[in-house]
């Protein structure tokens, strides 16, 4: 038993143990389901930090024959499954972690240094079958199991390292899928291959040298969605446990949407705000600003609109299926936008094909990026947005108007003027400033028609709630009359406070493009 043949379990001994622990074993019922199987090949990306390298530890104490793990998943969510018993501690497991194969390599062959310290530990167990030490990895797996007949579980963490660490270096990425491919392509030695990452399985024009694998990414998670992060459930129970607002967790974490789990937090910074007992930005501790920037900041036709519409509070349509799923070679900017879906700086919506920015978590990174030259324009108008708020709850109509004349203009250099979604989309700057209080809802169902904005003020703020209604070329009046006639109001049955009802106008055709802004309040 070593570091790479059955590690034991001991990674998951700490989680289970840890404060918090939130129990995920329920996965297990799948990758039993396929062992054996064609689709034993599973390749699971993810962001940083969404429990990746937690569900490997947990796979490694279940499968490993180099330990007894029966204890720590009494009471566990898999006891109960009738595969449980079958399999638990039943595999030889090949632990890898490709990350620190390729630190430890340092100037040697990756590939080949990992063949070298994973065969070391072969020797010593199965010495009596590989005497010839020149031979490789696969080599010597089949080797074992020509006189054992027994097959292996391959768990191997942080696969895609070698694609985003050596970006330019295509001869070493081509090199090292030709590595993985030849270690469990039709071999028969292996039970199951379960891999992760951020980046799904690298792709070489129409082909992938990993062509057997089952890829869940965060474009499909496919029926890993409950496992993907923290569920709604999950986190309203931890919560509750720490008497943190449930509400205000999901304006910071929630926001990455699944088929079947339209609300997915992320696991790392809901268990940080839990112990720290404050929501925050945990998110800078695991990826800086700067990476961000380089992306946000590339010349691809549309992506500078794109992403200031979904600051704006807007979404966008996203075509992923030309991505190379790497981090170098882009030609359009769908595949810049892909590439931070997967990095967890964007949300995305698999049956609209529309990407977002998910909370107010990932809010706080691009204004970070931002804030590093480039964005001027944007940010001139993000800064002035807490005065913008200020006006509109003091029931400045005048000052309002004047602060979105200035909003919009800025935007009109980047967007269309007088696209009808520009004036939307310099709303959504303007109050930018809103979200640290406010639930910003686009267009919400009223029962006679939708509600252009709506910010639901958080719990404990002391807000206002604000019900505001867009108009082209007609009157401020207009639009607030008819926040009245249609009964907007309605759709905020549970809401007991003070609503501000916000008519806002522009005349396109007017050379000053002059906005408008009436406001007057209601209680319910």
């Amino acid at each position: 038993m070593g570091v790479y043949l059955n590690p034991k379990n001991a990674g998951f001994t700490d989680a289970v143990r840890s404060e918090i622990y939130v129990d995920k074993t329920g996965l297990i019922k799948y990758t039993n389901k396929y062992l054996g199987t064609e689709q034993k090949f599973i390749c699971v990306s993810r962001p940083r930090r969404f429990g990746k390298s937690m569900a490997l530890k947990m796979l490694a104490a279940y499968y490993s024959c180099g330990c007894d793990s029966r204890e720590l998943f009494a009471g566990r969510k898999i006891e109960n499954d009738p595969t449980f018993e079958e399999h638990l501690n039943q595999y030889d497991v090949i632990f890898l972690n490709m990350q620190q194969f390729l630190v430890g390599a340092k100037k040697q062959d990756v590939t080949e240094y990992l063949e070298q310290e994973v065969l070391e530990e072969l020797l010593d167990e199965y010495g009596t079958f590989i005497k010839n030490t020149e031979i490789g990895l696969a080599d010597a797996l089949r080797r074992i199991y020509a006189k054992t007949e027994k097959k292996f579980v391959f768990l191997i963490d942080e696969w895609d390292c070698v694609m985003r660490e050596r970006q330019e270096s295509e001869d070493l990425q081509k090199q090292y899928l030709d590595f993985l491919r030849n270690l469990l392509k039709d071999q028969p030695y292996v039970a199951l291959a379960y891999m992760t990452g951020i980046l799904p399985v690298k792709k070489y024009g129409q082909h992938s040298a990993l062509n057997m694998f089952w890829e869940f990414s965060m474009i499909d998670q496919g029926f890993f969605e409950e496992y993907t992060g923290f569920t709604e459930t999950e986190v309203e129970s931890l919560c509750e446990q720490y008497d943190m607002d449930f509400k205000e967790a999901g304006s910071w974490y929630d926001g990455y949407q699944l088929t079947n789990f339209p609300h997915v937090y992320n696991p790392k910074s809901v268990v940080e705000a839990m112990h720290r007992h404050r929501f925050s930005n945990y998110w800078t501790s695991t990826e800086t600003y700067d990476a961000l920037k380089i992306y946000m900041d590339m010349d691809f036709d549309g992506l500078r609109v794109d992403i200031v519409q979904m600051l704006g509070g807007e979404r966008v349509k996203v075509n992923t299926s030309s991505f190379q799923n790497d981090m170098h070679n882009f030609r359009t900017k769908d595949d810049v936008l892909t590439l931070l879906i997967h990095l967890g700086y964007l949300g995305y919506d698999a049956e609209t094909k529309e990407a977002f920015i998910p909370n107010r978590e990932i809010i706080e990174e691009f204004e970070n990026a931002m804030s590093v030259g480039g964005w001027s324009e944007v940010m001139r108008i993000l800064q002035a947005s807490e005065k913008l708020l200020e006006d509109i709850l003091r029931c400045d109509g005048e000052s309002v108007a004047e602060g979105l004349d200035k909003a919009h203009t800025e935007v009109a250099s980047i967007l269309t003027y007088n696209d009808e979604s520009s004036l939307g989309c310099a709303i959504g700057l303007a109050y930018y400033s809103a979200r640290k209080d406010y639930k910003i809802i686009r267009e919400l169902p009223t029962g006679r028609g939708f509600a252009d904005v709506v910010f639901l003020p958080l719990p404990k703020t002391g807000k206002p709630a604000l019900i505001i209604e867009l108009k082209v070329n007609k009157s401020a009046e207009t639009a607030l009359q008819q926040i009245k006639d249609r009964g907007y109001t309605q759709a905020l049955e549970g809401y007991a406070g003070e609503i501000l009802l916000v008519g806002i106008s522009y005349d396109k055709d007017n050379n000053n493009k002059p906005h408008s802004c009436v406001i007057e309040k209601l209680r319910l």
